[in-house]
């Protein structure tokens, strides 16, 4: 409950603020937080260091992306005010959008695979605006208040959440209705993803993506929603994964070859923009965290993908 009333509390300020105090507000904040959880700074230290290979200027690095943080989150409570018509057309610069349209003129569906860099919710917004609504998984939050908080904001702007302990059922049927389903591909929330080499770390990657493809025939369409820098936004779409129509094909071995492939694209994408994957987690971590025994059932995984 404590954790509802301060995000209802955040959000009363930064709407008396108005947008751009407001990302004055979120800075200060965030280096709160940067401060204050010695946690969540540190496994961002590690992740950048891993992806840069650097030891310098780690700490300024981590530091701008809990402020990157915070802008994303003024970003999500003013997407009301902000996502309309005028907005895409004049501040959302489209790349690679063929890709989606050709996916979807094959008639099975598209599986849009995000990850957590730049504002993938903002992203589903805009996908709405160009009339492709989206059907999300949602992992649910603990706390039921911030769980519809969130989802309201989100139904707002056309997106159906379905809840995860209904996913299957709901995806493939918004996919056999040549719908597009957003599922992030870039952090197992469980222990059910399958270890595959990302980042140069051994990492759980989730498979909902290349299940919902094998199962559906959907193409997979990679995108992300980042900011330019410049007070603007782009929105890409990454060449379509097609999942190889192989009959008695091992059904294991195919998703993998296509989490290879998508795993790729966001190891690509969050190279680009380090500073841009919100993740305050260290990645890999669940993969140490298996038992033994799980290691050595998903021994074969991990091998496949060097």
């Amino acid at each position: 409950m404590f954790q509802y009333f301060l995000y209802r509390t955040v959000i009363v300020i930064i709407h008396c603020l108005g947008r751009r105090r407001a990302y004055g507000f979120a800075r200060f904040c965030s280096d709160l937080h940067f401060s204050s959880s010695t946690k969540d700074r540190q496994s961002v230290i590690n992740n950048l260091q891993q992806i840069l290979k650097t030891k310098e200027d780690l700490v300024v690095k981590a530091r701008d992306v809990f402020r990157n943080f915070g802008t994303y989150l003024v970003d999500f409570f003013f997407m009301y005010k902000m996502v309309d018509d005028r907005f895409v057309k004049e501040q959302v610069v489209l790349q690679g959008y063929e890709h989606l349209t050709s996916a979807l003129a094959r008639g099975k569906g598209v599986v849009i695979l995000a990850a957590h860099i730049g504002n993938w919710e903002m992203g589903a917004a805009v996908m709405n605006r160009l009339g492709h609504p989206l059907t999300a998984i949602a992992l649910p939050h603990k706390d039921h208040k911030v769980n519809e908080l969130f989802n309201r904001q989100r139904t707002n702007h056309g997106v159906t959440v379905i809840p995860s302990n209904v996913a299957v059922r709901g995806c493939i049927s918004a996919l056999r209705q040549n719908k597009c389903v957003a599922v992030l591909g870039d952090r197992d929330f469980g222990s059910f993803g399958e270890p595959l080499l990302f980042l140069g770390r051994p990492t759980l990657i989730p498979k909902g993506a290349a299940f919902f493809a094998h199962r559906t025939g959907a193409a997979i369409v990679p995108s992300f929603f980042v900011p330019d820098g410049k007070g603007r936004y782009v929105l890409s779409f990454e060449v379509a994964i097609l999942s190889p129509e192989v009959s008695g094909n091992n059904g294991r071995d195919l998703e993998i070859g296509l989490m290879k492939q998508y795993a790729a694209v966001i190891e690509r994408k969050v190279r680009e923009n380090p500073l841009q994957w919100l993740v305050f987690r260290e990645f890999g971590i669940e993969y140490e965290d298996l038992s033994s025994h799980s290691r050595v059932q998903r021994g074969a995984g991990l091998r496949s993908a060097r």
